[in-house]
């Protein structure tokens, strides 16, 4: 008999472990629910190669949930069908398949089959939407201290706010697409896209197809004052930066190369990595 593995993030939705055993368990009625915590060890040193072909996994968590298993689940392939059910507090790749926070478990085996990689301080890892250089790496790393002080649900939005006011300095970017270099002055953004959308609904490359991603998409966001960088911020949630063509470059290419002229945060699909002057993304090869 087929087993449905559940692996679930007890850390994800701001730590409040958001899986419902009950609905999963619902929703695969008549087969037997094997829950797994993903922070244990024995999750991907054991049950991983249990995994048959005919069974299915479902991942429960967010983003960075799923990010974190598809590279932990690299040295052992999972040959069955692979189901997401979400539950962080960002939930864009749901979002940009069409999905919301209520969604179902649904199969998205085919967006795990071909993924980019990214090269930061020398370590490759894949990546399901994005890898964001500049404020949202900022504020990834400020959100991560205010979680680390409370249990209360971090205002992004906010943290974004008082960066662009007061406390986060653009820097000179230099991005090197397909060989071809590009300078920006005054770059708050740099993020290489995946999916359509990053940072809990910024729509920040609309015209991106996860499913085509032989090329990635980067947007750049520069050579713009604290004020003005306020005022356009706000539009990248619906995808209407675009139209603000002085101050926002969209760029597509199959390897992608940000230079940062002082070290940063890059966040990779949430998780934030420090100290950071430079990433290399690359598209997959079909």
């Amino acid at each position: 008999m087929s087993v449905v593995y559940v692996f679930y993030n007890p850390l994800a939705g701001h730590g409040k472990d958001p899986l419902d055993r009950e609905r999963v368990k619902n929703f695969f009625k008549d087969k037997e629910c094997i829950f797994c915590d993903m922070t244990a060890k024995e999750t991907y040193g054991e049950v991983v190669g249990k995994i048959k072909e005919d069974d299915t996994l479902v991942i429960c968590g967010g983003d960075g949930t799923l990010n974190r298993f598809l590279n932990l689940s690299e040295d052992v392939p999972v040959k069955c069908r692979i189901y997401h059910f979400p539950g962080g507090s960002g939930n864009d790749f749901a979002r940009d398949l069409g999905k919301d926070a209520d969604a179902d478990p649904f199969d998205i085996t085919e967006y795990c089959a071909h993924l980019p990689t990214v090269t930061v301080n020398g370590k490759t890892s894949k990546f399901l939407n994005n890898v964001g250089f500049g404020i949202d790496g900022y504020c990834s790393e400020v959100g991560d201290e205010k979680r680390k002080q409370s249990d209360k649900p971090v205002n992004y939005t906010s943290i974004a706010i008082n960066g662009l006011l007061f406390h986060y300095k653009p820097t000179k970017a230099t991005v090197t697409v397909d060989g071809v270099k590009h300078v920006f002055e005054k770059a708050w953004l740099a993020p290489t896209m995946n999916g359509r959308f990053y940072g809990g609904g910024m729509n920040a490359a609309p015209e991106q197809d996860r499913l085509k991603n032989d090329t990635l998409s980067v947007m750049l966001f520069h050579n713009v004052g604290r004020i003005r960088a306020l005022l356009v911020f706000p539009s990248i949630f619906k995808g209407e930066h675009v139209k603000h063509d002085k101050v926002v470059t969209i760029l597509k290419g199959s390897e992608i190369k940000v230079e940062f002229d002082s070290p940063r945060t890059v966040q990779i699909d949430g998780e934030t990595v420090k100290n950071v002057t430079e990433y290399t993304a690359k598209a997959p090869k079909k």
